[in-house]
């Protein structure tokens, strides 16, 4: 038994296995995946370290030394700036828009599933069309009809078109999600005496959950992220989202960098903690309803 365990230690490996070895060590995709993340990485590295400098470090200091005194003072500095303000209706207008887009992109999805006929297929292709129709093309008409319905100034305002440039590709998502559910299974529940209403809640809502939470998270971000909307469709200070947040603070702190980042860094954390709850399900999603 030592003998055999001695030859095959000593032996040599086969050609194909050789071959197998050479092709797992990719040496050129492993440069370029160490270059990218040095490229992703040091910017993420600067934010976060100068949010935690001084002004006077920050001037004295290189940009990408370690900070010799940390000081919370940038961070704590932004709460007298109206930060929580900013804070509160960006997570406002997120939740919001998440909400509206969820409430009417799975009933739209599964009545274009569900129903064959001719004006729900044409129905599904406005929605396409809409996906070809930029935000900054509409604009004007948009701030018009903002303002007969008397909503400017207002979170609504923010959230309505927000909302509504999000449903096309809501819509086509869980589409593709939808039609991934056997047909067997909504027979079934159909011989059990089951309506359109409970097929909805008790198979298609469960059944769904991967995409609704990839397209709650991709509108989320898009919502947190929106600048067009908020700019023109809002004015005073109270009604600032974050965004426009961080606009503010670059004009208020002017050349005080490390105040601007703390405001950057504090910003991510609650994109970062989304991104972490369904990431999965994210690119789970998002690829099935591309790839159909």
């Amino acid at each position: 038994m030592s003998a055999d365990l001695a030859v095959r230690a000593t032996a040599k490996p086969s050609p194909a296995r050789r071959a197998r070895r050479r092709r797992g060590r990719n040496l050129p995709a492993g440069i370029l995946s160490a270059i990218w993340l040095v490229i992703v990485a040091v910017p993420i590295y600067y934010i976060v370290v100068t949010g935690f400098r001084s002004q006077d470090a920050y001037v004295e200091q290189g940009p990408l030394d370690l900070p010799s005194n940390p000081t919370l003072d940038n961070f704590t500095a932004l709460f007298g700036l109206g930060f929580p303000t900013y804070l509160g209706n960006s997570l406002l207008v997120t939740a919001g828009t998440v909400a509206l887009v969820l409430a009417l992109a799975l009933p739209a999805a599964y009545a274009i599933v569900r129903n064959p006929s001719r004006k729900v297929k044409l129905s599904f292709s406005v929605f396409l069309l809409g996906l070809a129709v930029p935000a900054q093309a509409v604009i004007v008409p948009i701030y018009l009809i903002i303002t007969r319905l008397e909503l400017y100034d207002t979170l609504r305002a923010v959230i309505l078109p927000t909302a509504a440039f999000s449903l096309p590709i809501a819509i086509v998502v869980l589409t593709s999600t939808l039609r991934d559910i056997p047909n067997e299974l909504y027979e079934a529940m159909t011989v059990d005496g089951a309506d359109s209403r409970r097929v909805f809640r008790t198979l298609v809502l469960p059944l769904s959950r991967p995409g609704l939470v990839s397209v709650g998270i991709f509108v989320g971000l898009n919502a947190w992220n929106g600048f067009l909307f908020p700019l023109v469709l809002t004015q005073s200070d109270e009604r600032r989202v974050m965004t426009l947040g961080l606009w503010n603070f670059q004009s208020q702190f002017g050349t005080n960098v490390p105040g601007l980042m703390a405001a950057v860094v504090l910003s991510t954390l609650p994109v970062l903690a989304l991104y972490l709850f369904g990431r999965r399900h994210l690119l789970s999603g998002l690829a099935a309803g591309f790839g159909k």
